[in-house]
């Protein structure tokens, strides 16, 4: 005897129109400069298994973009070109796996996508994991949400579950003032530690503003000079200006903690800080939506807020990244893909 399932096989969609076949892309043919991104017309990627499908509305940039769009970063992942890339994204789920799905069709969401092994959010639709995605924080527009998942996510992980932000830790960020760094200082004051935050003067004023008891501008005076010893250094910028990754060793006490960010900024660095009786690790963003569900409740407190500081269109995703590479980005970096 043959048994019929009650529950439909496909996607649960979105009431109205029916979903289009292809969708505006800032796509890349292959490694190169920021010219290298152009638009493009591209098929609607298809959702399997748990996965949502997600009308993107905006789209955070973050410098692993550009190291990917150079053929570094995650380019050796990529499998078949044209490329879509981009992590970040705020939008609107249109397809959902099953009715009782936790982000049914309408609901506004922010995360993560698992790019290069699915198409990014630079692009009009992008198939998200059910893990990797939260509510929208109601308080956030869509272009500020975008501009969250990444850099928060790989802020919280930094320094709540590594570092373990506590009262009287004596943390040191560099980089304070750009995409990580602003959420970074921001979750190591709540949490009660003491943030020492290095930054360029202009953004000085509003590090103490997101929390920061120390600021050292970093253009005026070499760090390791203008503070006492610190528990734990978060380095966001490695030894690729200033050799700051080797220098952070001279203010952490024995048996301190380095978190070294930047992907092959420093490639010595746990041989340098052992030799010094320092502990040191790495750290890659984990696209943990619980996590973000999280985070998504101190942005809706204003414990916590998010910094855009430029806003381009999907057709600019190019200048978006002669912007970033520039290197002066307060905070963060946002396309604006469709219409909230």
């Amino acid at each position: 005897m043959r048994f019929r399932s009650s529950r439909p096989e496909a996607s649960v969609e979105a009431p109205g129109p029916t979903l289009p076949e292809t969708m505006r892309a800032a796509v890349l043919d292959a490694p190169g400069e920021p010219d290298a991104l152009h638009a493009a017309t591209v098929p609607v990627p298809t959702p399997i298994l748990s996965e949502v499908l997600v009308r993107i509305v905006a789209a955070g940039i973050n410098p692993i973009d550009a190291k990917t769009r150079a053929g570094r970063g995650a380019c050796g992942a990529i499998t078949s070109w044209p490329a879509t890339l981009g992590y970040d994204f705020s939008g609107v789920v249109v397809q959902a796996p099953y009715e009782g799905h936790p982000f049914p069709p309408g609901t506004e969401v922010f995360g993560m996508t698992p790019t290069p092994r699915t198409p990014g959010t630079y692009a009009e639709y992008a198939v998200v994991p059910s893990l990797s995605l939260a509510r929208k924080p109601t308080s956030l527009s869509h272009v500020e949400a975008a501009g969250v998942p990444l850099a928060a996510l790989t802020a919280w992980g930094l320094v709540v579950e590594t570092a373990l932000a506590h009262a009287n830790q004596r943390i040191l960020i560099h980089a304070g003032s750009g995409g990580v760094g602003h959420f970074a200082v921001q979750f190591a004051a709540y949490f009660g530690a003491h943030v020492i935050a290095t930054g360029s003067p202009r953004n000085l004023d509003w590090l103490r503003e997101l929390g920061a008891a120390e600021v050292v501008d970093h253009t005026a005076v070499r760090f390791e000079d203008a503070i006492a010893a610190v528990d734990v250094v978060v380095d966001l910028v490695g030894n690729v200006h200033d050799d700051t990754g080797t220098r952070s060793l001279e203010v952490l006490r024995p048996g301190g903690l380095l978190i070294e960010v930047p992907t092959g900024a420093w490639t010595g660095f746990r041989e340098a800080a052992s030799a010094r009786g320092i502990r040191s690790t790495g750290y890659k963003v984990i696209p943990d939506g619980s996590a973000l569900a999280t985070i998504a409740r101190l942005l809706d407190s204003g414990a916590v807020r998010v910094f855009v500081d430029r806003v381009f269109d999907l057709e600019d995703a190019a200048d978006a990244h002669r912007e970033l590479e520039k290197g002066h980005t307060r905070g963060k970096i946002v396309l604006r893909v469709s219409d909230d």
